[in-house]
């Protein structure tokens, strides 16, 4: 039995868990003002909250729940559109939003209003830029976005005295929210004592592992619903990230935004705000985990061309046994993987770079945000005497799986990063590569594209060569 909060009601069901969050909420709760968009996550119409506490403290991340298994609302609370409603007034979010025009057919408006939403609930600073980096996954097709940024703008001065009180109480204090806010961690923490556990199938059920559900949800929904899963995406043992003597060890169900959330990473690798701000969206970022992109064997996914340059060691378990494969031995064709079909990956681990190693990550898309990559590549670079001493060039969309250039980086190791070597290394990548033809470019542009990634690293690591190499 499913167990959880919605909006101000407590909820149970036994559904099948594997129904998508929005078909439960429209169709059975008949709370319509959820919208039914694109249904592969990049609109953003069907944006809801989704509160846990995490270490006893409330944490509220907005989800697209087209994409997001009923099962993993189990022991949360769901807030839709309806959830934040003050009738017979608007709240503050939705005048702003009428203030500044900032809606025309209206379809858009609720999922917009979700995120700003989700921005009042977060713990982000209530600048004018984080309000509008919170509705990167919403599309508009009639306003234009700059009278929707003048509203979050707005949103952003409702915080500003904020400082360091608790958002769901100071919302719900200022009347940004109902007042039924205040309750919800209280009740949150009666719920999940009343919970039996994790939610798992019955034994010998052969289940499909589920994390986030975003490029799962996006191929197979209907398949899923009578399926019996195992939801990866709450269970505890599989999150935190946490430096162990020179490594950092990593949770499966660690999710792209706990990555940027994370002080060590933002410790080790100073720019990873401007990398995963080009990996989708907030919504999807709050969802997908670094486990599930290694398992969708995309040979463009961005978490795992990201890891495969840190030479990413996996730990993967059938629940009896467990054993670690290195990351760069995980695929074995296109959509195929070294893995028994009752394993999942518990955990993963990588050697922190030190104060010679250099990391740069770079992505191509046709939009800038909330795209799949044309080609992505990252590098992981150590230098000693102003000599490469190691170096991995990861690449995706070039070939059948995401890869690592090793006769590049064998060529590249003991030279010095000069105008001629670096040219030199283009032409060894391009022998490497089998990139074809499909919508997001011809082999030929994404030939082109790889080689301007590696000039990127290299101009970025070492400013130095940026003259010689634009030239």
């Amino acid at each position: 039995m499913l167990k959880f909060i919605l909006n101000n009601e407590d909820v149970s069901t036994s559904l099948p868990p594997g129904m998508p969050l929005l078909d439960f909420i429209r169709y059975h709760q008949h709370l319509t003002g959820t919208k039914t968009g694109c249904n592969e996550g990049d609109c953003g119409a069907c944006i809801i909250l989704a509160g846990e506490l995490q270490q006893g403290v409330l944490v509220y991340r907005s989800w697209t729940s087209c994409l997001t298994p009923l099962g993993n609302a189990h022991g949360k609370h769901i807030v839709t559109i309806e959830g934040v409603n003050m009738l017979p007034a608007l709240n503050p979010i939705q005048q702003a939003m009428l203030d500044n025009s900032a809606t025309q057919c209206g379809f858009c408006t609720p999922g917009f209003v979700m995120s700003l939403a989700g921005f009042c609930l977060d713990r982000k600073a209530p600048t004018t830029r984080n309000a509008i980096a919170a509705i990167d996954g919403n599309i508009c097709r009639c306003t234009g976005y700059k009278s929707i940024e003048r509203a979050a703008a707005v949103v952003a001065t409702l915080l500003t005295s904020r400082d360091n009180e608790e958002p769901a109480l100071f919302a719900a204090e200022r009347q940004i929210l109902p007042e039924y806010f205040t309750s919800i961690k209280e009740r949150l923490k009666s719920l999940i004592t009343s919970l039996n556990g994790e939610l798992n199938p019955p034994p010998d059920s052969h289940p499909c592992f589920v994390g986030g559900g975003t490029d799962l949800y996006v191929q197979q929904p209907e398949a899923l619903q009578e399926h019996p899963i195992r939801f990866l995406l709450g269970q505890e043992m599989l999150k935190g990230i946490t430096r162990e003597d020179t490594r950092c060890v990593l949770g499966a169900a660690v999710t792209v935004s706990d990555l940027l959330e994370s002080p060590v990473m933002q410790h080790y690798f100073p720019a990873l705000e401007n990398y995963l701000q080009l990996v989708s969206s907030t919504p999807i970022r709050n969802m997908a985990t670094i486990a599930g992109n290694f398992v969708n064997a995309s040979p463009i996914g961005d978490m795992t061309i990201f890891f495969l340059a840190l030479d990413t060691t996996l730990e993967l378990s059938d629940g009896h046994h467990t054993r670690t494969l290195p990351l760069r031995e995980l695929y074995k064709g296109y959509k195929q993987l070294h893995k028994n079909p009752d394993e999942y990956i518990t955990r993963c681990w990588f050697e922190l770079p030190g104060p010679d190693t250099g990391f740069h990550f770079e992505k191509v898309s046709k939009r800038t945000h909330l795209d799949i990559a044309s080609v992505n590549s990252a590098i992981s670079i150590t230098m000693a005497a102003n000599l490469i001493s190691e170096v991995r060039i990861a690449a995706g969309g070039v070939g059948p799986v995401p890869m690592l250039l090793t006769d590049t980086a064998a060529f590249l190791r003991g030279k010095a990063p000069g105008t001629a070597t670096i040219k030199q290394a283009y032409a060894i990548a391009q022998l490497e590569i089998t990139p074809i033809s499909d919508a997001r470019g011809t082999a030929e542009y994404k030939r082109l594209l790889l080689e301007q990634l590696i000039k990127a690293h290299f101009i970025t690591l070492f400013p130095s060569l940026q003259v010689e190499l634009l030239l």
